[in-house]
Parts: C-alpha cells; sequence; structure tokens
C-alpha cells in the first residue's frame, strides 16, 4: 500500500464523534449517521477507512458492533476497525463481516499471547496500536498509562507478521496541533513495520512532512489518521487525497 490517507469516523452512542486526548467527556458529534459519513467517504475515492468503537474500547467489548457491521458493507475499500478487540474470537467474527483490518491496542500490552496468535492466524492483517502519552504506553481506551514506552512495545511485536503500528500522540489527538512527525519517523526507523501515524493532524502541511519524512525512510510510513481536521473543513478530502495520489505518479 502506498502512502494513504485513512479518514477516521469514531463511534460514539451510535454517533460519529471527535475526542480532545482520547477524554470521553470531551467528545464533539460531528454526524449523528455513521452510515451516511462512511458513504460520504466513499463517493469522494478514499481507499481506505478507520472505524473505532469509542463505547468498546472503553468496555473491553463491541458495543456499537452493528452499525459498525452495516458501515463495513457500505464502504468498498479497505476497511480497518478498533476499539475494545481483546480476544480471538472477536478478531475472527470481525474478519468474517468483513473486515479488512484489526487494530488491538491494549491487548499488544495486556495480552502479547493474542497478539502472537492472531498474527500468526491473520498474517498481515493485524494492526498493533500504539497509544502513547508522555512517551509512555496508554491502555484501555487511554484511560490508563502504563510503564511502557512506544519504542518498547513496538520492539516487542518486531518479528510479528503485522500489517503495520498504528502511532498515536494522545497529548495531540483531536486538537489539530499536527502531528508527531519526529516520533512518527523515529519509530518507524527503529523497527521493520509499516507506522501509521495519527493525532493531532491540523492540514495538508502535515501530510506534505510524513509525506518528505517517508520518502528518507523507504517509505516505511504508511500513511496518517485524519479527523477532526476533515470535519473541521481544514481538509478537502477529496482534492487531498488527488494531491497524494499525483506525488506518488
Amino acid at each position: 500500500m502506498n502512502f494513504t490517507l485513512f479518514p477516521a469516523i469514531d463511534v460514539k452512542d451510535g454517533q460519529v464523534v471527535r475526542l480532545e486526548q482520547g477524554i470521553m467527556d470531551r467528545s464533539t458529534v460531528f454526524a449523528t449517521d455513521p452510515l451516511e459519513q462512511v458513504e460520504a467517504f466513499a463517493r469522494v475515492g478514499a481507499p481506505a477507512v478507520h472505524i473505532v468503537d469509542l463505547n468498546g474500547a472503553f468496555a473491553g467489548k463491541s458495543v456499537n458492533g452493528a452499525i459498525i457491521r452495516r458501515m463495513i458493507e457500505r464502504f468498498p475499500g479497505i476497511t480497518q476497525v478498533g476499539g475494545g478487540i481483546r480476544s480471538m474470537e472477536a478478531i475472527t467474527d470481525w474478519f468474517s463481516v468483513g473486515v479488512g483490518r484489526c487494530i488491538l491496542g491494549t491487548s499488544a500490552l495486556k495480552d502479547p499471547e493474542l497478539i502472537q496468535e492472531a498474527a500468526q492466524a491473520f498474517p498481515g492483517r493485524i494492526i498493533v496500536a500504539i497509544d502513547a502519552r508522555d512517551g509512555y504506553i496508554a491502555t484501555d481506551g487511554w484511560a490508563e498509562k502504563s510503564s511502557m514506552t512506544a519504542l518498547d512495545l513496538a520492539q516487542r511485536v518486531e518479528r510479528l507478521p503485522l500489517a503495520a503500528l498504528l502511532y498515536t500522540d494522545i497529548s495531540r489527538d483531536g486538537l489539530l496541533q499536527g502531528v508527531n512527525i519526529e516520533g512518527t519517523k523515529a519509530l518507524a526507523e527503529a523497527c521493520s513495520i509499516p507506522v501509521i501515524a495519527s493525532g493531532g493532524l491540523s492540514g495538508d502541511a502535515d501530510i506534505d512532512a510524513l509525506i518528505a519524512a517517508n520518502e528518507v525512510i523507504d517509505g516505511r510510513i504508511e500513511g496518517v489518521i485524519a479527523g477532526r481536521a476533515i470535519y473541521d473543513g481544514r481538509i478537502d478530502i477529496g482534492v487531498t487525497l488527488r494531491r497524494i495520489e499525483q506525488s506518488q505518479c
């Protein structure tokens, strides 16, 4: 996969929201119908979409599963889904309904055996979320901070046949303060697994900077998650997708 813009749809209580720094009480509703939102991204030609069950991330199990399944049915491209996926049964269930890639976050720290089993059972289809606050991994919907660093976790899963690492700087998430480009680049340089940047994307300048960084590290940055920047109108997703495509011709 070339450098990809992943439009994000975070589902909370059946609505499309964006959080600030992963705090559930600091959410903004941007759409009341996730189905309409995923169809809108499909219409502008998004090759992939990033879907998170926010309630599920805190509950440790699927909460908005029914609506997310309908979203998957309506999106023709690649879907990657996360939030409360903490068992092989849940992973297998998501793949059985057409999910392209499953995102595991809390399990990567608390249940390394599950990560290993899932990666081996579904090579190239598991994404490990490296969600860091002040350099340390956060779990359980980002509510708990661990003593493990982002690099430590990346090195733990380095040899597994993963699809990618999803690196989120929680301190920037939802605040439009700019992606942590140096942190993303450093992680991509330190391991062989492709890295997806997330947290704080503020506009096209961040995307251009990531693409420039990607060119000097052999294409190990797979793409970037875009959420609030799209919903706030800082990015015209159709225009930006075409720009990215042209930059890779």
